[in-house]
């Protein structure tokens, strides 16, 4: 068990919190305040960072969509270079957030900024950010990675660089009171498929990154199942510190990691616009089946210790009926159809992306292949 783990991000939780913005930026720096679609200014949020900007230079930028595009981030590019920005303030969920990371990122580098993603260009700085989140899902108000679209091309990638590891997360669970049920559930099912990622892999003997793993699962398990009690501030806030934990990189460190699900459902949010979180439960149960073999050891002990089913010889299979019975409780496919995608229009389409990004080896043994990937598919048809 040899790591190096570091997350320097402050996390301020608690309601009414986003106030402490005015202490976290200096008030020398100037902000661009980027956000989404426009809902921070029907839900409060925005008029709350107003008054924590008060003493602040600040100008914004707004539009940033769900799955976020090099398109529109290459403006705020532009933006935060006219107005000689040197700090960043994302609020927003993911999308926000993974957008800001690019522009952080892309301010002081004189090519494309699409370069960073393809891997010929190395971030070698990036002006500082910070995060307001509003919709728990992605860990990435604490991590340093991030996704980007590029529609024109259908391409979606990923980077990851500590320097653009937010330096602060606001945490606010008062903030999520009227997010649309959809976004709620897919917060669970997305932070859900951040942990599998990390520990349904084979057994290691890092007994706390483990032991951690299975508490998240538990508390997202728990969370699905009181979801009528969704309104609580009890609910709330451990869905946002859960989701946050999921992916602040602690319980991925000292084993192997998969995130094959992942790589296959970028490809079908590229192509057809399905939400990320959505697009795992389309994948996963089929892939576990599919690597039952190399996999049945942790699927057993997650059956065991985090759905409390008893110990038989399908008890891996069991607990794979179990994930899927989780998101099928919660109104979520885990097939094509019902997703109304064709499955044999897409399935050559992912399949040529995957060989384009250099996919073709996926998992954590590096044993799903194209092909491996192809029947994976056929099976969540």
């Amino acid at each position: 068990m040899n790591f190096s783990y570091s997350n320097k991000t402050q996390i301020q939780f608690g309601e009414d919190s986003i106030a402490t913005v005015n202490t976290l930026i200096p008030t020398d720096k100037k902000i661009l305040v980027i956000y989404g679609g426009g809902s921070i200014k029907k839900n409060g949020v925005y008029d709350q960072v107003c008054t924590a900007l008060k003493d602040h230079a600040w100008v914004e930028f707004s539009g940033v969509e769900p799955n976020p595009t090099v398109e529109t981030l290459d403006k705020a590019v532009t933006l935060a270079r006219d107005e000689k920005i040197d700090f960043i303030l994302a609020v927003g969920g993911g999308s926000v957030i993974d957008g800001s990371k690019y522009v952080a990122a892309s301010i002081g580098y004189d090519g494309d900024g699409w370069d960073i993603l393809t891997g010929d260009h190395q971030v070698t700085d990036a002006i500082p950010l910070g995060a307001i989140l509003t919709l728990p899902a992605t860990g990435s108000e604490s991590n340093a990675g991030a996704v980007i679209t590029k529609k024109t091309t259908q391409d979606k990638l990923a980077f990851m660089d500590p320097k653009v590891l937010p330096v602060f997360a606001v945490l606010d669970p008062n903030v999520i009171k009227t997010l649309p049920e959809r976004q709620l559930i897919n917060g669970i099912v997305d932070a859900f498929v951040h942990v599998c990622e990390q520990y349904i892999t084979v057994k290691t003997d890092a007994w706390v990154q483990e032991g951690y793993a299975e508490v998240l699962l538990r508390n997202l398990v728990k969370l699905a199942e009181s979801y009528d009690q969704r309104d609580s501030s009890e609910w709330r806030s451990n869905l946002m510190w859960t989701a946050n934990q999921a992916l602040n990189g602690l319980i991925g460190t000292g084993g192997p990691q998969d995130w094959a699900t992942h790589m296959i459902g970028h490809e079908l949010t590229a192509h057809y616009g399905v939400d990320h979180a959505r697009t795992l439960a389309l994948v996963q149960p089929s892939l576990l089946r599919n690597q039952l073999a190399v996999k049945k050891d942790k699927l057993e002990q997650m059956g065991t210790n985090v759905f409390g089913l008893p110990k038989s010889d399908t008890l891996a299979l069991d607990a794979i009926d179990a994930i899927e019975s989780l998101y099928n409780a919660l109104g979520v496919a885990t097939h094509l159809k019902d997703a109304d995608i064709n499955a044999d229009e897409a399935i050559p389409a992912i399949i040529r992306s995957l060989e384009k990004h250099g996919g073709v080896a996926l998992g954590e043994h590096q044993a799903i292949t194209l092909d491996v990937t192809k029947a994976i598919l056929k099976s969540a048809a």
